[in-house]
């Protein structure tokens, strides 16, 4: 069995690389001073023009709400961020700004994955960082009211739920909307005394699991009432990718022996089946759940999270490999698109809306491996990033990785992850020890407290 980061286990393994652009000398202290400053110029535009709403529109200098009222996403997702950077007193107004005005008694119609992972996991983890219980009384009052999304025939959570009156909508979801809960919810059931939080969200990962294919593999949509696969190809980006993150990182967090097993029984069969050798090197594509055909030969830049949990699991010859061909969609068009083909080698879905992934990646193979060539990466995003998504008050989107257009979004996690996973790439080891927390999937490190 492979050894995961609890042994530290540090494994070699390389294979043919593209060629990253060597710098004659790479100052981790003043790169890291440097996405400070990018992270404040960020800031500092959504404090101008967004400040009390969830959102940037760094173009047209106006805020963006997800819905009637607002959340406080953005202060809420970056607060971690903030004590990381060392930004105390950003950190510290932010902090007021959320006890005194987040409120989530509102008739309104949530997203339960989205604001479990940014919001439920934003204060929880920044209750771990700051200890004002405050933030853990907000974080509990939200784990209420997102309970009722599990009260379907499965157990496995509906997409929608109302904060106020508790109504659900959605039953037609995908693994990773119904996986990606136990960090969060197992978290909040540690802090609080309150296992329901856990058993729910364990409960919902299991019934996904016991659904998989005989091959071991799971789909791309479910319907939580039935039971039943309504879209049948399987891969590993969007709407599947954190449900195989957090069968690992459940293990990691909380000693949880069920997902250990569920994790390494599933891995087994993404490499079998989705894992793809190339010329071009090593991808993870599309396959029919059923059968194991390949369908597809897109990768996804939301699968290039996957280095980063194959070298958590100890798997570092197929981290390192990925993590190259995550390197070679990157730099095809100077910037990573959304959706890229492999075998063609040209974007599938040319936007790039900010995306962290394959930073988050690169941090985690530093860490694990000691190579300064993926220092020499993040310095290669870091840059690219300022060069086409910088703006006179943040950073936006692209709507075109190969023309450049621009979108008109600073999306909470480009604070949220993004810059955070390059300024952890690039500072002292000891900002934050790998060994000690685990990330749920929006970046917000995790400790076992308890």
């Amino acid at each position: 069995m492979r050894a995961s980061i609890l042994a530290f286990t540090l494994l070699g393994g390389c294979a043919a690389r593209p060629p990253v652009p060597v710098r004659q000398s790479l100052d981790r202290d003043e790169l890291a001073a440097r996405v400070r400053v990018e992270f404040l110029h960020a800031w500092t535009g959504y404090q101008r023009y967004a400040w009390g709403h969830d959102e940037l529109k760094p173009l047209s200098k106006k805020p963006h709400d997800w819905y009637a009222g607002t959340l406080l996403i953005t202060p809420v997702d970056s607060l971690d961020a903030l004590v990381l950077l060392g930004l105390h007193e950003e950190a510290e107004r932010t902090k007021a700004l959320i006890i005194e005005h987040l409120s989530f008694d509102q008739d309104i119609a949530v997203k339960n994955f989205e604001i479990t992972i940014r919001v439920l996991g934003g204060l929880l983890s920044a209750y771990q960082l700051m200890n004002d219980p405050k933030l853990l009384a907000l974080a509990d009052d939200l784990g209420r009211r997102l309970l009722p999304v599990f009260d379907s025939p499965t157990g496995m959570p509906y997409v929608h739920v109302n904060l106020r009156t508790g109504k659900t909508s959605g039953a037609e979801s995908n693994p990773a909307e119904i996986g990606t809960l136990l960090l969060e919810f197992g978290t909040l059931a540690r802090l609080t005394k309150n296992h329901v939080y856990y058993d729910k969200a364990k409960n919902a990962l299991v019934q996904l699991y016991n659904r998989r294919s005989r091959l071991g593999l799971v789909g791309d949509a479910i319907n939580v009432e039935t039971g039943q696969w309504t879209k049948r190809d399987s891969h590993i980006g969007g709407g599947i990718d954190s449900y195989y993150e957090y069968l690992l990182k459940a293990w990691l967090l909380f000693g949880d022996e069920d997902c250990k097993r569920m994790w390494l029984e599933s891995i087994g069969a993404v490499n079998k089946y989705l894992a793809d050798e190339m010329p071009s090197g090593l991808w993870y594509g599309e396959a029919d759940m059923d059968t194991g055909r390949r369908t597809g030969t897109e990768f996804f830049a939301l699968a290039a999270f996957f280095p980063a949990v194959l070298a958590l699991d100890g798997d570092l010859d197929r981290a390192r490999r990925l993590q190259d061909s995550c390197f070679r969609m990157w730099t095809a068009s100077g910037i990573e698109p959304d959706g890229f083909d492999y075998q063609t080698q040209k974007p599938t879905r040319p936007r790039y809306p900010l995306r962290p992934e394959i930073i988050e990646s690169a941090y985690y193979l530093h860490r694990l491996t000691g190579d300064r060539r993926y220092l020499e990466m993040g310095a290669t995003f870091f840059e690219s990033i300022i060069a086409h998504c910088r703006t006179d008050d943040g950073y936006t989107t692209l709507k075109d990785v190969v023309t450049k257009e621009r979108g008109d979004l600073m999306p909470s996690f480009f604070l949220a992850e993004t810059l955070k996973y390059l300024y952890l790439l690039f500072a002292p080891d000891q900002v934050l020890d790998l060994r000690r927390v685990v990330f749920n999937t929006e970046a917000h490190p995790l400790r076992r407290t308890w």
